[in-house]
């Protein structure tokens, strides 16, 4: 399977004040002159860095460093929390990480035996193997990509967050598999209850 390159692992030690700090120093460099403007002394930047942190802390560190360089070497203006939370979104190729879309069409298309295929990202893979291959073949999207954007969107989360993702760890199986019940069957379970509690 392909390795990522972008070095998502490079800072495990940073936390989130580590990476407020390490931005707004990064602003202050690029973004000299709008910087000192926007935060024209220390207390100004205390409570900026504090706002930003509550507003990023859904976002891995490295995520929020990544998203920053991206936006520094894109924007001419310093950004707004907007911005970078946008980046932080979008930014899932700083990680090695195709879209969300891109994923779900290469897990439908590989071929078998799936284990074999190179994959573009272990990430992908374990997405459509908790996913199901037969949901993934056999399924209309509309059925099938909100399963898998489920399961990718937690394992983009490990992957952002620095963890090596292993494609040999087995996925349990749900304990239940839930299933609609009709009409009738429905009516007799709620019947039963009434007769239960009484009312």
């Amino acid at each position: 399977m392909a390795e990522s390159e972008s070095g998502y692992n490079d800072e495990p030690t940073l936390d989130h004040v580590d990476a407020i700090n390490q931005i707004f120093a990064e602003f202050e460099f690029a973004y000299h002159n709008q910087f000192h403007k926007a935060f024209s002394d220390v207390e100004s930047q205390l409570i900026a860095k504090k706002y930003w942190l509550s507003s990023l802390e859904e976002y891995s560190p490295s995520q929020i460093v990544q998203a920053a360089k991206r936006v520094i070497r894109t924007q001419d203006f310093l950004p707004s929390i907007a911005v970078l939370v946008r980046a932080c979104e979008q930014g899932f190729d700083l990680f090695g990480l195709p879209s969300t879309r891109q994923a779900y069409f290469e897990a439908c298309s590989a071929p078998s035996p799936k284990r074999d295929y190179n994959w573009s990202h272990e990430a992908v893979f374990l997405a459509g193997k908790a996913a199901g291959w037969f949901v993934l073949a056999n399924e209309p999207e509309k059925v099938a990509l909100p399963v898998f954007e489920y399961h990718y969107a937690l394992l983009c989360k490990r992957v952002i967050g620095g963890e090596h993702l292993d494609t040999d760890v087995q996925i349990p199986l749900a304990a239940t598999i839930a299933r609609k019940l009709d009409k009738n069957e429905a009516r007799a379970r709620i019947a039963k209850m009434r007769k239960e509690l009484g009312i």
